[in-house]
């Protein structure tokens, strides 16, 4: 049996590969980690931010409340504050129907074909 090499997963990111993953730049994300504190990556020796997967989803939480849902800043710091879990519930939520919502599309696409 030949042998396979095992798939690395990371564990930290770096400000721009998430900036990549909501689709805003580095500067946006830097301005919210000192607007938020729920929001604080680690830093490495040269004062790079390094991101964990928990920041990340943070960073997408935030990302969706301030941009998707249109609240402002307070408005995000307060729901995050007052209802993190009902938050993070009604983003899984989102998320799951924008998942479906493609799934959907790709078959009516292919459908159409």
């Amino acid at each position: 049996m030949p042998y396979k090499k095992p798939k690395i997963e990371k564990i930290f990111f770096t400000i721009g590969e998430v900036a990549d993953m909501i689709g805003e730049n580095s500067s946006l994300i830097r301005y919210w980690e000192n607007q938020f504190d729920a929001l604080k990556p680690n830093k490495n020796k040269k004062g790079n931010r390094l991101f964990s997967k928990s920041d990340i989803e943070t960073v997408k939480l935030i990302h969706y409340l301030v941009k998707e849902r249109g609240l402002t800043l307070k408005g995000a710091k307060q729901k995050l504050k007052e209802n993190r879990n009902e938050t993070i519930n009604n983003y899984e939520i989102v998320k799951r129907l924008q998942s479906i919502k493609d799934e959907l599309i790709g078959i009516r696409d292919g459908m159409d074909e």
